[in-house]
């Protein structure tokens, strides 16, 4: 009886000792994954800062290339609109960068940047001005799209960063203390030949699709029914009439995977 007692003890102390050592073992995979996991955060955020720094160093160099010259009537239409106009040294932006193209400013957000175009739409998304790879991208043209001025619909991209760089200020659109100010309103579009002005006509949010970026039309007929279309997407009216005989600018980012936040503004004023 005894010996059989004794038996009993043994067996379960046994699985006693194993219950305590698998718990252990998950205990131990626990703590691993979970320093994993830290380490992991810890090593995105420290390439999410460098390369926002690294964003900033380059556009604190860029800056020397920007210049404002005076305070204009951008705007013929809108008593005393008064608004920075812009000297871009295109050529010294092209020494740092030949693909440069364009450069744009969007009032009150963080969106003021030379534009770059290549030969396809994915180069850009995680190159820097400087052609370093870095996530956050540039702002960069359609490559379908010819940088003379001459194209119906001028489409850009830009990423949607949590710091409000490159397109990350553009969803500040939906804001009412941001859109109810009319100067917020015009876009300033500068290439080598044209110091354009833009004014929005439309935004919203929509799922992924290649509607909203076309550049090709075959004909006035064609391009109203495109901006017309645009017009009714707009989460609000904003009042201004376009036709099929206008040229317009599209911004375009991620609101997330499925989504795009989309804005178009139409050519208003040209200077040589």
């Amino acid at each position: 009886m005894e010996k059989r007692d004794k038996i009993k003890k043994e067996k379960h102390s046994a699985r006693k000792t194993e219950r305590y050592s698998v718990k252990r073992v998950v205990l131990i995979v626990i703590e691993i994954v979970l320093i994993g996991v830290m380490l992991f955060s810890g090593y995105n955020i420290f390439v999410w800062w460098k390369e926002n720094n690294q964003s900033k160093e380059i556009l604190d160099k860029i800056s020397s290339k920007v210049t404002i010259v005076d305070n204009v009537d951008n705007v013929d239409n809108i008593e005393e609109n008064k608004r920075p106009k812009y000297n871009i040294d295109f050529a010294g932006l092209k020494e740092e960068n030949e693909d440069t193209v364009a450069w744009i400013k969007v009032e009150n957000m963080n969106i003021e940047y030379p534009v770059v175009q290549t030969t396809n739409n994915d180069y850009y998304l995680t190159r820097s001005f400087d052609r370093t790879y870095n996530s956050a991208g540039w702002v960069f043209m359609d490559y379908r799209n010819k940088a003379d001025g001459t194209d119906r619909n001028i489409v850009l991209y830009g990423h949607n960063r949590k710091d409000g760089s490159m397109f990350g200020d553009l969803k500040d659109i939906f804001k009412e203390e941001w859109y109810s100010n009319d100067d917020n309103l015009y876009i300033t579009y500068i290439t080598e030949d044209e110091y354009c002005t833009y004014e929005i006509f439309s935004a919203y949010r929509i799922e992924v699709e290649d509607y909203y970026i076309t550049t090709g039309f075959k004909s006035d007929e064609e391009f109203d029914t495109f901006v017309n279309r645009l017009k009714k997407r707009s989460f609000r009216d904003f009042g201004v009439e376009v036709s099929g005989e206008d040229q317009i600018l599209t911004l375009s980012t991620c609101s997330n995977a499925d989504y795009r936040v989309a804005v178009h503004a139409k050519k208003i004023q040209v200077e040589e």
